[in-house]
C-alpha cells in the first residue's frame, strides 16, 4: 500500500520532469496540470476526494510556495516558525513552543525553499554569504543561516506578523495597556515627545511602536527606517519606507540604517521612526532627535529603563569615540520618554513602566536622571496561571513644554 507522503513525492517529480521551464507558466495553468497529473496517477488507486485535495495543495506548494512551511505560514494562529535542518520544525502558537507534525522529504527540498524565499526579494545566500534576512510576500520577517554557519543544516526563522496591524485597542482588549495609559502616550506622542521602546526578545517592541504610531498627526511627513519593512502606518500619506541592504558577493555593497537615518535628515522629514537600533546607528537616531525632529522614536532590546540607556550609550561609543559625558548629554536631551515592555512567565505581554528622562546628568555618578511615571505591579495569580497585577502611577510628568506648545493636556 502506498503512503500519502510516496504518491505526493512520486506525482512531484513526475511533474517537475514534466515543466518546460523556458515558459512562463500561470498559477492557474499550473494548476491545470496538477489536476491531470492526480487524475492520471491515481486512477488505479483508491483516494479519496479529501486526500486528492489536499495532494492538489500540497503539489502546488512544493512548486510555487514555501512547500511543508505553506500551510504553518497561512495559520493565523502561528507567530513564529522555527526550521533546524530538514527533521526539526517548531513553532509558537499562542505564546508557546510546540514541535510541528511537518518535516521536509530532503536537504534539497529545503534548499530550494530557501532559494525560492530569497529570490523573492532579490537577495542572495550561499556558503559564500551564508547569512541573510529577507521578508514573505505576506511580510512576515525571515532569518536564514545555512552551512558552515549553521552544524545543524539549514536555519529558517520566520516571525509572522498579523495580517491587520494590532491597534492600540486590541492591546487594550488583551490587557497589555490601560485605556488611560494608551491615551496618555498618545497625547505625548501627538505633543510630539521623543519615544524610546525598550523591551526583551519578543517582547512586543515593534507591535507597540506600531499601534502607538497611530497617533502620529496625518498631516505630518514621517520617514521609516529598518532592517526589514515591519510598521504599517497606513493613515499618513505622506510616508517614505526605507529598508536597509546587505552587501552580496555580487557587487551590491551595504546600506546601513547609519546611511538611511543620514538620507533621511535632507528629506524634510518631520519625524523618523528606526525600527530598532542595535549599533553604531544609536548615535545618528540620538543626533535626529536633538535637531529638531521631535516626534521620532525607536526601539532597543534591554532588560529595563535604565538598562536601555546605558546600552545606548555603548552603542554609541561603537560608532562614534565621543567621552562619556557628551554622550550622557545627547541621551538626557534627545529622549523624553522609555516606554519598557515584558513578557511575564504566564507567556502575556505588558507595558512595564512608563518613564521620563530629565534633562539633567549627575555631575558625580554620571547618571542620567530618571523618573518613573508609571510602573506594573504584580498582585498575584489567577487559577489559570494568568499573572495579574494593576497599573500605578508613580509621578507626574514634569516636562510639560512640549504639551503647552502644541496645546494639549494630560488627560485627567
Amino acid at each position: 500500500m502506498i503512503t500519502h507522503e510516496q504518491l505526493r513525492e512520486e506525482l512531484r517529480e513526475t511533474l517537475l520532469s514534466e515543466m518546460d521551464y523556458s515558459q512562463e507558466i500561470t498559477d492557474e495553468e499550473m494548476y491545470e496540470r496538477i489536476d491531470r497529473l492526480i487524475l492520471k496517477g491515481v486512477k488505479d488507486l483508491a483516494v479519496s476526494v479529501a486526500e486528492r485535495k489536499r495532494l492538489r495543495n500540497e503539489l502546488f506548494s512544493s512548486v510555487r510556495r514555501l512547500d511543508v512551511l505553506q500551510e504553518l505560514v497561512d495559520d493565523p494562529s502561528v507567530t513564529e516558525i522555527m526550521v533546524n535542518g530538514t527533521d526539526n520544525i517548531f513553532i509558537e502558537r499562542e505564546g508557546r513552543l510546540m514541535r510541528a507534525s511537518t518535516t521536509f522529504s530532503s536537504r534539497e527540498k529545503l534548499e530550494d525553499v530557501i532559494q525560492q524565499i530569497v529570490a523573492a526579494c532579490n537577495r542572495v545566500v550561499n556558503e559564500s554569504s551564508p547569512i541573510v534576512d529577507a521578508r514573505l510576500s505576506n511580510g512576515s520577517r525571515v532569518n536564514i543561516v545555512l552551512h558552515p554557519i549553521a552544524l545543524n543544516g539549514p536555519i529558517i526563522t520566520i516571525r509572522r506578523f498579523p495580517e491587520h496591524p494590532i491597534t492600540m485597542d486590541r492591546l487594550i482588549s488583551f490587557g497589555s495597556v490601560t485605556p488611560y495609559l494608551a491615551e496618555y502616550l498618545g497625547v505625548l506622542v501627538r505633543a510630539g515627545y521623543n519615544i524610546f521602546i525598550s523591551g526583551g526578545t519578543g517582547s512586543g517592541k515593534t507591535t507597540f511602536l506600531n499601534a502607538l504610531s497611530d497617533s502620529i498627526p496625518k498631516d505630518e511627513r514621517v520617514i521609516t527606517i529598518e532592517d526589514n519593512a515591519e510598521l504599517q502606518i497606513l493613515h499618513v500619506p505622506n510616508i517614505v519606507r526605507m529598508e536597509a541592504r546587505n552587501a552580496n558577493v555580487e557587487g551590491c555593497r551595504e546600506i546601513s540604517i547609519r546611511d538611511l537615518i543620514k538620507s533621511s535628515l535632507r528629506m524634510r522629514p518631520d519625524r523618523i521612526i528606526v525600527g530598532e537600533v542595535r549599533g553604531s546607528e544609536a548615535i545618528d537616531m540620538v543626533q535626529a532627535m536633538n535637531t529638531g525632529h521631535d516626534g521620532s522614536m525607536s526601539t532597543g532590546h534591554a532588560n529595563s529603563a535604565r538598562d536601555m540607556l546605558a546600552r545606548l550609550e555603548t552603542m554609541i561609543l561603537m560608532g562614534m569615540d565621543l567621552p562619556l559625558p557628551a554622550i550622557r548629554g545627547q541621551l538626557a536631551s534627545g529622549i523624553d520618554i522609555i516606554v519598557h515592555l515584558g513578557r511575564l512567565r504566564d507567556r502575556t505581554r505588558k507595558l512595564l513602566s512608563v518613564s521620563e528622562i530629565t534633562g539633567d546628568v549627575d555631575p558625580v555618578t554620571g547618571r542620567i536622571g530618571m523618573r518613573t511615571l508609571f510602573a506594573f505591579t504584580e498582585t498575584g495569580t489567577d487559577a489559570d496561571g494568568r499573572v495579574l497585577g494593576t497599573f500605578e502611577k508613580k509621578e507626574d510628568l514634569s516636562n510639560v513644554g512640549k504639551l503647552q506648545a502644541a496645546g494639549l493636556r494630560l488627560p485627567a
